[in-house]
């Protein structure tokens, strides 16, 4: 049986689409004539190559390096995934637990709120001395670290979520375990995937700075050898390489939040 498309929602998605493009077109646009500024700069400046190189030599230093960056951003990569995906599932059944019990948000939201006010390098040295070198150990720090903002996020979601939503569920012979992961997450999707959002603008940095300061490969080691040999481009490189990682990452959160959101506003319209 085929599904019969909302003409009101049909008329509603042009203009959406368009503001997506611009949204797209834009920036892009803005970053073209800032490379190009950056460019024509660097090149009638005469500066050098160890103070700002122009985007055509960080071009050229990447492409010239391009399977040992490759290396080390695939272990970085790996790194920063597994650690927000632990992240994700720790920080939301977090949120979940301050929640639904008031003595765990107590004795845990100040420590919590606290915790995200301690600088990376105060903690990196503790976990080179659980793990050592070894990538488990920056999973760990991704993780620890990444956990924090969905924790809150979650946890204000489910706290601003309208009461009519569980009265009108537990109403209708709901239980109160149904009503809170087939309910309330999914009113408060939108806040929750705002913290995932926050979490992933950190991952790939963090991870690489908890190599800079302890590790065997990864990202963080090339930028610490970049630095060392005064090869300015390839910190340039691998800055790139993180910014790009993040933006997948990003791009991942986006879809499935769009999925996500679209799937719950379907299955409202179908009941």
């Amino acid at each position: 049986m085929s599904k019969t498309p909302n003409p009101n929602r049909l008329i509603a998605d042009s203009p959406r689409r368009r503001q997506q493009w611009r949204r797209i077109i834009a920036p892009a646009i803005t970053i073209a004539v800032l490379l190009g500024l950056w460019q024509i700069w660097v090149a009638a400046g005469g500066i050098s190559e160890r103070i700002l190189p122009s985007p055509s030599q960080i071009a050229q230093a990447t492409a010239a390096t391009w399977p040992e960056l490759m290396t080390a951003s695939a272990i970085t990569a790996a790194e920063g995934f597994a650690g927000f995906i632990v992240a994700s599932a720790v920080g939301l059944l977090i949120g979940v637990g301050l929640y639904c019990w008031q003595t765990l948000h107590d004795a845990l939201y100040p420590l919590i709120a606290a915790a995200q006010m301690v600088p990376l390098i105060t903690i990196a040295p503790l976990f080179i001395i659980w793990f050592g070198f070894e990538p488990v150990g920056k999973v760990a720090i991704v993780a620890v670290f990444g956990l924090f903002p969905i924790a809150i996020q979650t946890y204000r979601g489910l706290a601003a979520v309208p009461s009519f939503y569980q009265d009108v569920a537990l109403t209708c012979g709901a239980s109160q375990a149904w009503t809170l992961w087939h309910v309330k997450l999914r009113v408060a999707a939108g806040q929750i995937f705002s913290g995932l959002r926050i979490s992933a603008a950190y991952v790939f940095a963090t991870a690489s700075t908890a190599e800079y300061l302890g590790a065997q490969n990864g990202l963080g080691i090339w930028l610490q050898s970049a630095f060392n040999s005064f090869q300015t481009p390839l910190i340039f490189s691998a800055t790139l390489v993180i910014v790009v990682l993040t933006a997948v990452l990003l791009g991942l959160i986006a879809a499935v939040e769009h999925c996500t959101i679209d799937s719950n506003e379907e299955s409202s319209f179908l009941r």
